[in-house]
């Protein structure tokens, strides 16, 4: 049986092209601290509709009061979820799931791939890695999207790389848009980067998730340095 705590809703804001940002209060609940490894997820749950699995997108800590969540419509949980307004509840379990093993990363180069809403539990890896930047090696984020305003956390991009993370985004579908940046997929966009003594990290749909294992592979990387969070 799932062990549920009340929790508040902080901020809801829009994070991008049919996404929104949801950041829930957990101080003084048994929640602070629960939250130890990137890419967990926790179950929310609104009474009068079901419950349903979303990923963390901040960095796991023993004293954040503060969960953030990356949502995108499609279920009537998530649409009521992306509706709520400060101060209303929600309840939410304790975090689940492995997560990703960013342990063994340290020393090491890192690679991030992530398309639309999978840029969520990256983002905690993200995050992660900024609080000891020097504990790692080079790290480069792929970073998918159907169209250019579809990129969530666009406004923290700057930061990212500021950080020493470097940033390569593709659009699968520009259209009409002025955009004039990479387009296609995001394991197209691997170039000549070594991947040699590198870790992966993974969060997408899931053609994309085979098309990058795929791709990794193919120039040697071993597979149990290619991870997912589930």
């Amino acid at each position: 049986m799932t062990d549920w705590h009340p929790t508040t809703v902080a901020d809801v804001f829009p994070a991008a092209e049919e996404l929104i940002e949801l950041v829930l209060e957990i101080g003084g609940t048994p929640l602070v601290g629960q939250h130890q490894t990137p890419g967990q997820y926790v179950r929310l749950c609104l009474p009068e509709l079901g419950e349903g699995i979303f990923a963390i997108a901040s960095a796991p800590g023993p004293a954040g009061h503060r969960w953030e969540f990356l949502l995108k419509g499609g279920s009537t949980l998530a649409d009521r979820l992306m509706t709520l307004t400060p101060g209303e509840r929600v309840m939410s379990s304790r975090p689940e799931g492995r997560g990703f093993p960013l342990a063994q990363a340290r020393g090491h180069g890192v690679l991030l791939f992530a398309t639309g809403s999978g840029i969520s539990p990256i983002r905690s890896v993200i995050e992660s890695i900024r609080q000891e930047r020097g504990a790692y090696g080079p790290v480069t984020l792929f970073f998918g999207a159907r169209t250019p305003r579809a990129f969530a956390y666009e406004r923290e991009l700057r930061h990212w790389e500021e950080a020493g993370i470097r940033v390569v985004r593709t659009v699968s579908q520009p259209g009409a848009s002025d955009w004039q940046g990479l387009t296609g997929y995001v394991q197209a966009h691997l170039g000549e980067l070594p991947v040699e003594g590198h870790q992966a990290f993974l969060c997408g749909q899931s053609a994309m998730v085979r098309g990058v294992i795929d791709a990794l592979l193919a120039r040697g990387l071993a597979r149990e340095h290619i991870h997912l969070n589930y």
